[in-house]
């Protein structure tokens, strides 16, 4: 369900599996995030791209499923949900995650919005402050953090949370892959009054630590296999069995 200040204009959504996705254009939905991260915001707003995985582990897991439903924002990150909504309701249109987070960077900078990278290796966040002040220059990155890759302690998320706090960051990005990245924009949101977005493997893309599909494979909606391709012992379960489960998912009535 989306949870909006009253000042918040409406949003058009549909439900995909029992998860609510934003009925938005790519452009229009980094515009209005940008927006929402430059006004003095009273609480923290969940934000998050959602594909085909997300659908198929929401599926099988209660918990990751309510953190979804209760977000503010989930944009369709993948063509097969695009797909899948064309049959009854409104049509989804595809905001593809690194577009997402080069979009709201672009727009934020005319809005002096200030960003936070939260994610990767500290080899990784170098490399992508870098290529943000080449792509974006006058984006404001006002501070990142490479949290270790284990549970963290509760001592360990409030000092995370004090550099954010004390950055003054608008926006929270979150690479930390799925599902966790999802679980920690859903603390963040309830914890901070920030734009916490949960943006996948947009950090890899943009510093350069890992290499995009053809722009060519994304039109027809392949880009999965490309992936699938460049990581085959890491990604396949996510591929072959998730999109099965997600087929499965997301043809199944469910109840609104």
């Amino acid at each position: 369900m989306i949870h909006q200040n009253d000042d918040e204009p409406k949003t058009l959504e549909r439900s995909i599996a029992g998860i609510p996705l934003q009925v938005s254009s790519p452009t229009a939905a980094a515009t209005h995030i940008a927006h929402l991260a430059s006004t003095q915001l009273l609480r923290g707003i969940g934000v998050h791209l959602i594909n085909a995985f997300s659908i198929s582990l929401a599926d099988r897991n209660t918990q990751y499923a309510e953190v979804l439903r209760r977000a503010d924002y989930n944009y369709p990150d993948g063509k097969p949900l695009t797909w899948v909504s064309m049959v009854g309701g409104p049509k989804l249109t595809q905001v593809r995650g690194p577009q997402f987070f080069n979009d709201v960077l672009d727009v934020g900078r005319g809005r002096d919005v200030k960003h936070f990278l939260l994610g990767g290796s500290e080899e990784l966040l170098v490399k992508l402050e870098r290529a943000i002040e080449a792509r974006h220059p006058g984006a404001r990155v006002v501070g990142s953090f490479s949290p270790p890759f284990r549970q963290m302690s509760d001592e360990e998320l409030k000092h995370q949370d004090d550099l954010i706090r004390a950055s003054g960051a608008d926006v929270v990005w979150v690479g930390l892959g799925t599902p966790k990245q999802d679980f920690e924009v859903d603390r963040l949101a309830s914890a901070l009054p920030v734009v916490a977005c949960a943006v996948g493997a947009a950090f890899d893309f943009m510093s350069g630590m890992k290499k995009e599909a053809p722009r060519w494979l994304g039109t027809i909606g392949m880009e999965w296999l490309y992936r699938l391709l460049s990581e085959p012992r890491r990604l396949w379960r996510r591929y072959l069995i998730g999109n099965a489960v997600f087929i499965v998912a997301a043809l199944r009535p469910h109840r609104s």
